[in-house]
C-alpha cells in the first residue's frame, strides 16, 4: 500500500453557478492524462440533480469520486443550491454524511 498522496485538481465545465443548462466537475491527477467528472443538470430554481459520477480505472483508487461530491456539496453550500443525488455513489456519500441533509432535495 502506497502512502502517495496524489493532488487532485476540480474545475467546472460550462454552466457555471446559474446555469440552466446542466454542467460537469472534471477531476485531473497530477500527472495522469484520464480524468474524472460529475455531471449535474438542473431540476428547477435552486437545484441540480447529480447523474453521473465517472472514474476510469487508470485514476480509481485515489478519492478522485469522493473530492467530485465534495466540490459539489462546497458549491451547494456557497450558492445556495440543494442536489438530487440521481448517482448511487451521491447518494452514498449523502447517505454516510449526514451533515449534509439539509442540501438533498
Amino acid at each position: 500500500m502506497s502512502d502517495k498522496v496524489d493532488e487532485i485538481t476540480i474545475t467546472q465545465q460550462p454552466g457555471g453557478q446559474n446555469s440552466r443548462q446542466g454542467g460537469k466537475y472534471i477531476a485531473e491527477v497530477a500527472g495522469e492524462s484520464a480524468t474524472g467528472y460529475l455531471e449535474w443538470e438542473p431540476q428547477n430554481e435552486g437545484v441540480r440533480v447529480a447523474t453521473h459520477t465517472i472514474v476510469p480505472k487508470e485514476i480509481g483508487g485515489r478519492g478522485v469520486a469522493a473530492h467530485l461530491v465534495k466540490a459539489l456539496i462546497a458549491d451547494a453550500r456557497a450558492h445556495g443550491f440543494k442536489v438530487v443525488p440521481q448517482c448511487w455513489y451521491v447518494a452514498k456519500k449523502f447517505d454516510e454524511n449526514p451533515e449534509w441533509a439539509d442540501l438533498r432535495a
